[in-house]
């Protein structure tokens, strides 16, 4: 009687087992159902996280670029004389651009030797499209901000600067961000799809 008990219980564990291991696996065509969903989520969401990627770039340019005219002209204060935030080697912003002492329109050029504290280099696939003045001196035609010992900002030949810098990247053609130099000396950002307003 024992054997007789044993068997057909023995018998239904292995019947059991059978059952649940077909019915946990999954089908390849399940699997290629739910890969198909993930490739198609994947596609829908990578233009808007290419965006959003661009986006910080072009906001950590633009922050960088304010935050080393605001070190220009707190170095100008602190030193008593002007401080230069100019394009590198005189080409285009995107080029790069540097921090340095500035030479006054008395000092003949040979004899001023300007002193470099820090400087910026490219900053692709970030650009400056055209559009403003881009701190371009209307007698000289270089572009640049010259920091006074008093904190202005003037072009080289002494001309007040209230003017403004346009970004754009190379990856997403319609995004754009605005650095305005306002007449008070405060810098601003403003994204002209958002708020059109406070970029004019």
């Amino acid at each position: 009687m024992k054997k007789q008990a044993l068997l057909p219980a023995s018998i239904g564990v292995k019947f059991l087992n059978k059952k649940f291991c077909s019915q946990s696996g999954s089908t390849l065509l399940e699997l290629m159902a739910v890969i198909l969903i993930i490739a198609i989520t994947a596609a829908m969401s990578m233009p808007l996280l290419q965006e959003q990627i661009a986006a910080r770039e072009i906001d950590a340019i633009a922050r960088r670029f304010i935050s080393h005219a605001h070190f220009s002209r707190q170095q100008a204060l602190h030193v008593g004389q002007s401080v230069q935030l100019i394009p590198l080697k005189g080409g285009p912003w995107e080029e790069g651009w540097v921090v340095q002492s500035g030479c006054s329109t008395k000092q003949a050029e040979s004899s001023c030797q300007p002193k470099r504290w820090f400087s910026q280099g490219r900053i692709e696939p970030v650009y400056f499209k055209g559009g403003g003045s881009q701190f371009t001196d209307p007698h000289s035609g270089k572009r640049g901000i010259l920091f006074n010992a008093a904190g202005a900002a003037k072009t080289g030949q002494g001309g007040f600067v209230a003017n403004r810098l346009i970004l754009g990247h190379q990856r997403v053609p319609h995004l754009e961000r605005q650095m305005i130099l306002g007449s008070g000396g405060r810098w601003r950002i403003c994204d002209p799809s958002r708020d059109s307003k406070r970029c004019h």
